[in-house]
């Protein structure tokens, strides 16, 4: 099996890669520039370049790939909006991913993405674009599993356990990036993850890994 993680240079991505080399599954990281390249090969992690925004740059770092791990999102000041980076961006990569063949596509998304006036919208509709992106794959035809974390942070958390359920059910709550890490590659390997939406945040009652998969249709319209 071989994966690759779009979105390596961030903190998120990272971390899955982390968790597919502590597992012997065969990974490479796709990053938009060469210095982003030099740094995770400091770190003996195979890396290649690729833009979500450019679907030419991602025919190279798709080939021969069985499963996606999309972790890429907009960040402020670091170029490329919301609509750009975490909608049309997406929407590349799945178009590109189907193409080659791709088996499975993990997207990291995140929780709330379908409150309309939900208060992160100010910042350049971050949500809403997230959703479209997610509305997309579910309608591609690909395989796929959407991951929904809470507030993202990178402290261990002082209650461990995960919680997670399906759409639309978990509307507050943090996560630590470690433990999105470790639910996307538990859902690459739990054939019951498969097609999925999964809400996730920290769980102070200690509720085991993948717990409960929900069910959840595809979206139409």
């Amino acid at each position: 099996m071989q994966t690759l993680v779009v979105g390596a240079g961030g903190e998120t991505g990272r971390r899955i890669i982390e968790q597919l080399h502590a597992r012997g599954i065969p990974t490479c990281g796709m990053v938009r520039s060469a210095e982003a390249i030099a740094d995770l090969k400091a770190q003996s992690i195979r890396a290649v370049t690729g833009d979500v925004l450019k679907p030419d740059s991602l025919t190279g770092p798709l080939t021969g790939v069985d499963v996606v791990f999309c972790a890429t999102g907009a960040r402020p000041f670091k170029g490329g909006s919301p609509q750009e980076i975490d909608y049309q961006g997406t929407l590349n990569l799945v178009d590109q991913a189907k193409a080659a063949g791709v088996e499975h596509f993990i997207l990291v998304s995140s929780i709330c993405v379908s409150r309309l006036f939900h208060p992160l919208n100010l910042f350049g509709g971050v949500l809403y674009w997230k959703r479209e992106a997610e509305k997309y794959l579910q309608k591609s035809g690909l395989m796929y599993t959407i991951v929904r974390p809470g507030g993202l942070t990178n402290d261990p958390p002082a209650e461990p356990g995960i919680l997670i359920r399906g759409a639309d059910t978990l509307f507050d709550g943090r996560i630590d990036r470690a433990d999105v890490a470790r639910v996307c590659v538990e859902a690459m390997l739990d054939p019951t993850a498969r097609n999925k939406i999964l809400e996730i945040i920290n769980n102070p009652s200690n509720a085991p890994i993948l717990d409960q998969f929900v069910q959840v249709p595809v979206v139409a319209g």
